[in-house]
């Protein structure tokens, strides 16, 4: 979900000649970063998987916008050794995801619902904030269209975190949670994959190149 829709933007030429748009990526890397940050806290606390894996989504999105930001015009090679390194730790938390949904489940815990829904509201109004000041470019180039969308999808997990709330709320279960994380977790996965591919074909095609162009 995370790499689909945003990973085109990290090369756009739009980000070097528009400075109200690089502005508009810092807000959203900040936020992201900070929410990625709040979210693992209260996954921790309120032992549940579906915030971390909400976190490691905002994981991501964080991790576009850096490298959008900081290797926009560089060389092909080091644009494709930043892409390999965000793929390394989006692989990584999704792995640590899914093992410690496969603990609470041998476990048995069951997550703080009240936790979930808070947090789960503040990341969705994180969200829809980063996505409003996208709005005026959603009609631009491609690049700029696929950013917008990436937050405007992005508030779907935060409105499954919240379901996946109630869902313990009213069952006393942690299944609701568990299967969130899952299937997020899941999508952040697929990510991984296809950024590690794409970014091992582009360091095959390309010569090696000791400086940053």
């Amino acid at each position: 979900m995370t790499d689909s829709c945003c990973e085109s933007a990290c090369g756009s030429e739009t980000a070097k000649a528009d400075p109200r748009w690089r502005r508009v990526l810092w807000i959203a890397l900040i936020v992201n970063a900070a929410m990625f940050f709040i979210e693992m806290v209260a996954g921790a606390t309120a032992d549940s998987r579906a915030l971390q894996a909400d976190a490691l989504d905002f994981l991501g999105d964080a991790a576009n916008y850096a490298v959008s930001l900081a290797v926009v015009g560089a060389a092909l090679t080091w644009r494709a050794r930043a892409a390999l390194l965000k793929s390394l730790f989006m692989l990584g938390f999704a792995a640590w995801v899914f093992g410690s949904a496969i603990l609470a489940f041998v476990n048995g815990t069951t997550p703080d619902p009240a936790t979930m829904g808070a947090v789960g509201a503040l990341a969705l109004a994180a969200n829809v904030s980063v996505a409003l000041l996208l709005y005026r470019y959603r009609t631009g180039d491609a690049n700029m269209r696929s950013v917008w969308i990436c937050s405007r999808n992005d508030a779907i997990g935060n409105v499954a975190v919240m379901l996946a709330a109630l869902g313990v709320l009213g069952t006393g279960s942690a299944w609701p949670d568990l299967i969130v994380a899952t299937i997020m977790a899941a999508l952040a996965l697929s990510g991984g994959v296809q950024v590690l591919r794409h970014a091992l074909s582009e360091l095959r095609a390309d010569p090696p190149s000791t400086e940053p162009a």
